[in-house]
Protein backbone atom coordinates (compact mmCIF):
# COMPACT_ATOMS: atom_id res chain seq x y z
CA UNK A 1 0.00 0.00 0.00
CA UNK A 2 1.45 3.55 -0.86
CA UNK A 3 -1.02 4.70 2.01
CA UNK A 4 -0.51 4.02 5.19
CA UNK A 5 -2.63 6.17 7.39
CA UNK A 6 -5.92 8.44 7.51
CA UNK A 7 -5.44 11.74 9.41
CA UNK A 8 -7.20 15.21 9.11
CA UNK A 9 -5.41 18.71 7.93
CA UNK A 10 -7.42 21.96 7.08
CA UNK A 11 -9.62 21.12 4.54
CA UNK A 12 -11.53 17.24 4.52
CA UNK A 13 -10.60 14.24 6.36
CA UNK A 14 -8.90 12.45 3.65
CA UNK A 15 -6.44 9.38 2.96
CA UNK A 16 -2.85 11.49 2.46
CA UNK A 17 -0.69 12.54 1.27
CA UNK A 18 -1.99 15.88 -0.97
CA UNK A 19 -5.12 17.15 -0.72
CA UNK A 20 -4.65 18.40 -3.70
CA UNK A 21 -3.39 15.13 -5.12
CA UNK A 22 -5.54 12.36 -3.34
CA UNK A 23 -8.93 14.17 -2.10
CA UNK A 24 -9.07 16.39 -4.86
CA UNK A 25 -8.39 13.81 -6.60
CA UNK A 26 -11.28 11.45 -5.04
CA UNK A 27 -13.91 14.05 -5.39
CA UNK A 28 -13.32 14.42 -9.20
CA UNK A 29 -13.69 10.58 -9.83
CA UNK A 30 -16.66 10.68 -7.95
CA UNK A 31 -18.55 13.50 -9.36
CA UNK A 32 -17.50 11.70 -13.05
CA UNK A 33 -18.97 8.28 -11.54
CA UNK A 34 -21.84 10.54 -10.64
CA UNK A 35 -22.70 12.50 -13.61
CA UNK A 36 -22.47 8.85 -15.62
CA UNK A 37 -24.99 7.64 -12.86
CA UNK A 38 -23.54 4.28 -12.28
CA UNK A 39 -20.41 2.30 -11.99
CA UNK A 40 -18.48 2.49 -15.33
CA UNK A 41 -16.96 -0.54 -17.20
CA UNK A 42 -14.10 1.74 -18.70
CA UNK A 43 -12.58 4.99 -18.37
CA UNK A 44 -9.44 6.36 -19.88
CA UNK A 45 -7.92 9.48 -17.82
CA UNK A 46 -5.83 12.18 -19.51
CA UNK A 47 -3.92 13.85 -17.12
CA UNK A 48 -2.29 17.56 -16.84
CA UNK A 49 0.44 19.50 -15.53
CA UNK A 50 1.42 18.54 -12.14
CA UNK A 51 -0.53 15.55 -11.74
CA UNK A 52 0.70 14.19 -15.18
CA UNK A 53 4.37 14.66 -13.59
CA UNK A 54 3.86 13.24 -10.01
CA UNK A 55 1.00 11.08 -9.81
CA UNK A 56 2.04 7.72 -8.79
CA UNK A 57 4.39 9.16 -6.13
CA UNK A 58 1.81 11.18 -4.79
CA UNK A 59 -1.17 8.73 -5.34
CA UNK A 60 -3.52 10.74 -7.70
CA UNK A 61 -4.13 7.52 -9.47
CA UNK A 62 -5.74 5.56 -6.58
CA UNK A 63 -7.94 9.02 -5.70
CA UNK A 64 -9.30 9.00 -8.61
CA UNK A 65 -9.73 5.28 -9.38
CA UNK A 66 -11.01 5.48 -5.47
CA UNK A 67 -13.85 8.17 -6.34
CA UNK A 68 -14.71 6.36 -9.70
CA UNK A 69 -15.47 3.43 -7.00
CA UNK A 70 -17.63 5.56 -5.02
CA UNK A 71 -15.40 5.75 -2.33
CA UNK A 72 -15.05 9.12 0.29
CA UNK A 73 -11.74 11.47 0.75
CA UNK A 74 -11.13 9.27 3.75
CA UNK A 75 -12.04 5.83 3.14
CA UNK A 76 -8.79 3.63 3.59
CA UNK A 77 -9.94 1.40 0.46
CA UNK A 78 -8.61 4.61 -1.69
CA UNK A 79 -5.32 2.20 -1.35
CA UNK A 80 -6.39 -0.68 -2.90
CA UNK A 81 -8.56 1.58 -5.66
CA UNK A 82 -6.62 -0.09 -8.84
CA UNK A 83 -6.99 -3.83 -7.73
CA UNK A 84 -10.39 -3.48 -6.48
CA UNK A 85 -11.51 -1.52 -9.83
CA UNK A 86 -9.80 -4.77 -11.55
CA UNK A 87 -11.61 -6.67 -9.34
CA UNK A 88 -14.99 -5.18 -10.50
CA UNK A 89 -13.82 -5.62 -14.17
CA UNK A 90 -13.72 -1.79 -14.70
CA UNK A 91 -10.76 -0.67 -17.36
CA UNK A 92 -9.33 1.90 -16.05
CA UNK A 93 -6.22 3.66 -18.57
CA UNK A 94 -4.10 6.93 -17.64
CA UNK A 95 -2.84 9.06 -20.49
CA UNK A 96 -0.63 12.10 -19.99
CA UNK A 97 -3.17 15.22 -21.86
CA UNK A 98 -1.87 17.21 -24.69
CA UNK A 99 -2.25 20.29 -25.04
CA UNK A 100 -3.46 23.49 -22.60
CA UNK A 101 -5.25 22.72 -18.92
CA UNK A 102 -7.51 25.38 -17.05
CA UNK A 103 -5.25 24.59 -13.78
CA UNK A 104 -1.67 22.57 -13.47
CA UNK A 105 -3.74 19.45 -11.09
CA UNK A 106 -6.05 18.70 -14.01
CA UNK A 107 -7.54 15.32 -15.40
CA UNK A 108 -10.34 14.29 -18.01
CA UNK A 109 -12.31 11.33 -17.03
CA UNK A 110 -13.86 9.54 -19.94
CA UNK A 111 -16.42 6.92 -19.00
CA UNK A 112 -18.24 3.65 -20.20
CA UNK A 113 -21.22 2.59 -19.14
CA UNK A 114 -21.89 -1.11 -19.61
CA UNK A 115 -24.83 -0.09 -22.08
CA UNK A 116 -22.81 1.88 -23.78
CA UNK A 117 -23.42 5.43 -22.26
CA UNK A 118 -20.54 7.79 -21.77
CA UNK A 119 -20.20 10.82 -19.67
CA UNK A 120 -17.09 12.76 -19.61
CA UNK A 121 -15.48 15.68 -16.97
CA UNK A 122 -12.59 18.24 -17.33
CA UNK A 123 -12.17 19.07 -13.39
CA UNK A 124 -8.70 20.75 -11.48
CA UNK A 125 -7.88 19.94 -8.01
CA UNK A 126 -6.92 23.54 -6.70
CA UNK A 127 -6.14 23.09 -2.97
CA UNK A 128 -6.87 22.07 0.14
CA UNK A 129 -9.49 19.03 -1.22
CA UNK A 130 -11.46 21.66 -3.40
CA UNK A 131 -12.10 21.29 -6.69
CA UNK A 132 -13.91 22.97 -10.21
CA UNK A 133 -15.23 20.84 -12.95
CA UNK A 134 -14.53 22.91 -16.05
CA UNK A 135 -16.22 20.51 -18.51
CA UNK A 136 -19.55 18.35 -18.29
CA UNK A 137 -20.15 15.99 -21.91
CA UNK A 138 -18.62 18.93 -24.07
CA UNK A 139 -19.66 21.71 -21.99
CA UNK A 140 -18.01 24.58 -20.47
CA UNK A 141 -19.98 24.65 -16.87
CA UNK A 142 -18.79 25.24 -13.11
CA UNK A 143 -19.44 23.28 -10.61
CA UNK A 144 -17.98 22.59 -7.14
CA UNK A 145 -19.24 20.08 -5.22
CA UNK A 146 -19.71 21.63 -2.66
CA UNK A 147 -23.34 21.81 -2.52
CA UNK A 148 -25.74 19.64 -3.74
CA UNK A 149 -26.14 20.16 -7.72
CA UNK A 150 -28.38 19.42 -10.73
CA UNK A 151 -27.19 18.77 -14.07
CA UNK A 152 -29.97 19.05 -16.38
CA UNK A 153 -29.49 18.47 -20.37
CA UNK A 154 -32.00 19.82 -22.85
CA UNK A 155 -33.32 21.31 -25.89
CA UNK A 156 -32.52 25.16 -26.06
CA UNK A 157 -35.99 26.62 -26.30
CA UNK A 158 -37.91 29.17 -24.95
CA UNK A 159 -39.66 29.03 -21.75
CA UNK A 160 -37.11 25.63 -20.50
CA UNK A 161 -34.72 27.49 -17.88
CA UNK A 162 -37.86 29.39 -16.52
CA UNK A 163 -39.52 26.25 -16.06
CA UNK A 164 -37.30 25.08 -14.25
CA UNK A 165 -36.71 27.81 -11.91
CA UNK A 166 -40.06 27.87 -11.32
CA UNK A 167 -40.49 24.42 -10.52
CA UNK A 168 -37.73 24.67 -7.65
CA UNK A 169 -39.27 27.94 -6.40
CA UNK A 170 -42.20 26.00 -5.88
CA UNK A 171 -40.32 23.22 -3.92
CA UNK A 172 -38.93 26.18 -2.26
CA UNK A 173 -35.03 24.98 -3.30
CA UNK A 174 -32.87 27.69 -3.05
CA UNK A 175 -30.46 27.84 -5.97
CA UNK A 176 -26.86 29.22 -4.96
CA UNK A 177 -25.13 29.38 -8.49
CA UNK A 178 -26.64 28.83 -12.28
CA UNK A 179 -24.98 28.78 -15.49
CA UNK A 180 -26.00 27.54 -18.85
CA UNK A 181 -24.21 26.11 -21.65
CA UNK A 182 -25.33 25.24 -25.65
CA UNK A 183 -24.14 23.34 -28.23
CA UNK A 184 -25.56 25.89 -30.51
CA UNK A 185 -29.32 28.43 -31.14
CA UNK A 186 -31.89 25.49 -30.94
CA UNK A 187 -29.42 22.64 -30.10
CA UNK A 188 -28.29 21.21 -27.29
CA UNK A 189 -28.02 22.79 -24.09
CA UNK A 190 -27.17 22.07 -20.59
CA UNK A 191 -27.93 23.82 -17.31
CA UNK A 192 -26.13 23.69 -13.77
CA UNK A 193 -27.44 24.53 -10.54
CA UNK A 194 -25.84 24.70 -7.17
CA UNK A 195 -28.73 24.19 -4.79
CA UNK A 196 -29.00 24.70 -0.32
CA UNK A 197 -30.73 21.09 0.08
CA UNK A 198 -30.58 17.76 -1.67
CA UNK A 199 -33.29 17.63 -4.18
CA UNK A 200 -36.22 14.78 -3.28
CA UNK A 201 -37.39 12.70 -5.94
CA UNK A 202 -40.54 14.14 -5.80
CA UNK A 203 -38.81 16.92 -7.37
CA UNK A 204 -36.47 15.77 -9.62
CA UNK A 205 -39.77 13.59 -11.24
CA UNK A 206 -41.12 17.32 -11.56
CA UNK A 207 -38.08 18.54 -13.44
CA UNK A 208 -37.90 15.30 -15.98
CA UNK A 209 -41.04 16.33 -16.94
CA UNK A 210 -40.54 19.22 -18.00
CA UNK A 211 -41.03 19.34 -22.15
CA UNK A 212 -37.91 19.09 -24.18
CA UNK A 213 -35.88 18.05 -20.83
CA UNK A 214 -33.83 15.22 -21.36
CA UNK A 215 -31.53 14.32 -18.49
CA UNK A 216 -31.93 15.55 -14.64
CA UNK A 217 -28.56 14.02 -12.61
CA UNK A 218 -28.03 14.59 -9.17
CA UNK A 219 -23.72 15.38 -8.15
CA UNK A 220 -23.67 14.89 -4.61
CA UNK A 221 -20.41 14.47 -2.54
CA UNK A 222 -22.33 13.76 0.60
CA UNK A 223 -24.41 10.60 -0.50
CA UNK A 224 -24.53 7.46 1.18
CA UNK A 225 -22.48 6.54 -1.96
CA UNK A 226 -19.66 8.48 -0.64
CA UNK A 227 -20.24 7.07 2.40
CA UNK A 228 -17.87 4.23 3.81
CA UNK A 229 -19.10 0.73 3.17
Amino acid sequence: MRFKNVFSIIGPSMVGPSSSHTAGAVRIGLIARQLLAEEPVSVKIALYGSFADTYWGHGTDLALAGGLLGYATDDSRVAEALEEAERRGIEITFVRGVGLAPHPNTAKLELVAKDGRTAQVIGASIGGGNVMIHEMNGFTVRCSGEYPTIVVLHDDRPGVIASLTTVLGESKTNIGYMGVDRKGRSAEAITVMELDSVPDADLLGKLREIEDVKEVTVINLNSKEAEHQ
